[in-house]
C-alpha cells in the first residue's frame, strides 16, 4: 500500500517512537515571536541550557508591533516589554532576529515563505496556531505551546502524537470574484470548525493546483479554523518557481539536488487517507461570516440560516443580526486588509483592482497593513501605493495589526469591521468589536461603497 505525503514527511523526521507514547519528531525550523516565547527562554536559562541548533531558529516580533511610527519607542508598556524581551533573548541565545524597522521584519508567517526559510519536506513549528500557513510550501507545519517551544529550543525535537490524515479535493474552476479565502470559508461552513479535529489535511484537486502560492498560503493558514492540526499542499512547479532565487532557498547545484528530491514529495496513487472529502468549485461564491466563529458563514447573496440553538442565538445577538437576514447592503464602519491570512502582495493587487478609479467611502475607516516590509516595498515598486492613495487609502507599516487586539489597531465596541483576517471571535479585534470575515475583494467593495457589496458588481 502506498503512503500519503504526510506519512512520508513525518516518517522521515521520526527520531524514535516511544512505546504507548508520543513520537519524538525532529524539527527543521522553529519560528519565535514575542508573545509565546518569553517563558520558554526563561526555562532554558533556569536550566542552564543553550539552543542545540540556533541556525535553525528565527525570531521576529509581529503581534505587538504598532503599524505606525515604528521608528519610535512603543507607547504601550506591555507591548514594548514583550518586543524588547524577544530582542534580548535572541541576542543572548545567538539566534537570528528580525526586529522592528529591519527590512526583513513582518508577520512571521509571511516572512518565512517569502525569504525561502520554509521549504518543501520540512517540519516547521511556531508558538502560534496559524503556523499551518507554511504547509503551502509542501511542509508539515503546525502550532505548538510555550513548553513545546522550550523543548525545540533545547533539543530541536518535539514529542507529538501523530495525527490522522485527511484529503480535501476541490475540483472545477473558481468563478468570478471567488478567491482562496472564499474557498476556506466555504470549507469551514461545510465541515464546521471542529470537523477536521485530529487530522492533518492535504488539499488537492484542480482548484488547488491552479492556485498561486499566495492563495495556497491563505488556504493553508485557515486549516486550523476547521480544527485541523495543520494543512498542506504537495509541492509542484508553482512552488518551485516561487522559491527559486529566494534568500534561504538552495542555490546552484544544491538547488538542482533539492528540486529532484522535492519532486518526489507527493502522495502515492494508492495511498489511503483516514478520511476523504470532495467539493465542487461551482458551489462557491464570494463569502462573508455572520457569527462569532469562522464556520458561521454564508455566500454573499445568501441569507443567515435559521438554526435556533443557544450558541447560535448568542452569536447573532452579539453581532446584532437576525436569522433570515441578508447582509448585502449592511453598513460597515471599518475595513481591515492584512494579517497572515491576506497581507501578501496578491491581496493588495486584488484590493487595488477594485478601488482603482473609485473613492473610499467617507464614513469608512480603512487599515491597509502589509504582511512584511518586503510586501510594502513591492506595493510601492508596482505603483499600487499611488493607486490606493488616489482612491483615498493609506498604507500602514507591517504587523499583525487589527487581526487581534494586542496592539494599537483595535476596533471600537459595537462597530462592524469587514476583515481579511482569520478569526471573528467575540472581542478578537477589541472589546465589543463585531468582525465579519471576508476576502480582499469583498473588503475593497465595501471600502468604496460603505456597505457590504458583492464584489462581482464592481469587477
Amino acid at each position: 500500500m502506498g503512503k500519503t505525503l504526510f506519512d512520508k514527511i513525518w516518517d522521515a523526521h521520526v527520531v524514535q517512537n516511544i512505546p504507548d507514547g508520543p513520537t519524538q519528531l525532529y524539527i527543521d525550523r522553529l519560528y519565535c515571536h514575542e508573545v509565546t516565547s518569553p517563558q520558554a527562554f526563561d526555562g532554558m536559562r533556569a536550566r542552564g541550557l543553550r539552543c542545540l541548533r540556533p541556525q535553525q531558529i528565527f525570531c521576529m516580533p509581529d503581534h505587538n508591533t504598532p503599524t505606525h511610527d515604528q521608528d519610535r519607542p512603543i507607547a504601550d508598556p506591555v507591548s514594548r516589554k514583550q518586543v524588547e524581551t524577544l530582542a534580548r533573548n535572541a541576542c543572548e541565545f545567538g539566534l537570528t532576529h528580525y526586529g522592528m524597522m529591519s527590512p526583513d521584519n513582518g508577520i512571521i508567517h509571511v516572512v518565512g515563505p517569502e525569504k525561502g526559510l520554509s521549504l518543501p519536506g520540512m517540519t516547521i513549528v511556531c508558538g502560534d496556531s496559524h503556523t499551518s500557513t507554511h504547509g503551502a510550501m509542501g511542509a508539515v507545519a503546525f502550532g505548538i505551546g510555550t513548553s513545546e517551544v522550550e523543548m525545540v529550543l533545547a533539543a530541536q525535537c518535539i514529542l507529538q502524537q501523530k495525527p490522522r490524515s485527511m484529503r480535501i479535493t476541490i475540483n472545477g474552476n473558481l468563478g468570478k470574484g471567488v478567491t482562496a479565502k472564499d474557498v476556506a470559508l466555504f470549507l469551514m461552513a461545510r465541515i464546521t470548525t471542529s470537523g477536521a479535529t485530529g487530522y492533518f489535511v492535504e488539499y488537492a484537486g484542480e482548484v488547488v493546483r491552479q492556485m498561486s502560492m499566495e492563495s495556497r498560503l491563505t488556504l493553508c493558514n485557515l486549516s486550523i479554523e476547521m480544527g485541523a492540526r495543520g494543512g498542506f499542499i504537495a509541492p509542484d512547479e508553482t512552488t518551485f518557481t516561487y522559491l527559486q532565487g529566494r534568500e534561504f532557498a538552495p542555490q546552484g547545484e544544491a538547488w538542482e539536488r533539492a528540486l529532484a528530491q522535492w519532486r518526489t514529495l507527493k502522495s502515492d496513487d494508492d495511498a489511503v487517507f483516514d478520511r476523504e472529502l470532495a467539493f465542487d468549485a461551482a458551489d462557491i461564491e464570494p463569502r462573508i461570516t455572520y457569527g462569532t466563529n469562522p464556520g458561521m458563514g454564508i455566500g454573499i447573496t445568501e441569507s443567515i440560516p435559521e438554526q435556533g440553538d443557544v450558541n447560535f442565538d448568542k452569536a447573532l445577538s452579539y453581532m446584532g443580526f437576525r436569522a433570515g437576514e441578508k447582509l448585502l447592503g449592511k453598513k460597515i464602519d471599518v475595513v481591515f486588509l492584512g494579517a497572515c491570512t491576506n497581507g501578501r502582495i496578491e491581496d493588495f493587487r486584488a484590493f487595488a483592482s477594485v478601488v482603482k478609479g473609485r473613492k473610499k467611502a467617507e464614513d469608512v475607516v480603512a487599515w491597509l497593513v502589509p504582511g512584511s516590509w518586503a510586501v510594502h516595498r513591492q506595493i510601492c515598486a508596482e505603483g499600487l501605493d499611488r493607486v490606493l492613495a488616489a482612491a483615498g487609502f493609506e498604507i500602514r507599516q507591517p504587523g499583525c495589526s487589527a487581526c487581534l487586539a494586542m496592539n494599537d489597531d483595535k476596533i471600537p465596541s459595537g462597530k462592524y469591521c469587514l476583515s481579511t483576517s482569520n478569526r471573528n471571535f467575540e472581542g478578537r479585534q477589541g472589546p465589543g468589536a463585531r468582525t465579519i470575515l471576508c476576502s480582499p475583494l469583498v473588503a475593497a467593495a465595501a471600502a468604496v461603497t460603505g456597505v457590504i457589496t458583492d464584489p462581482r458588481e464592481l469587477l
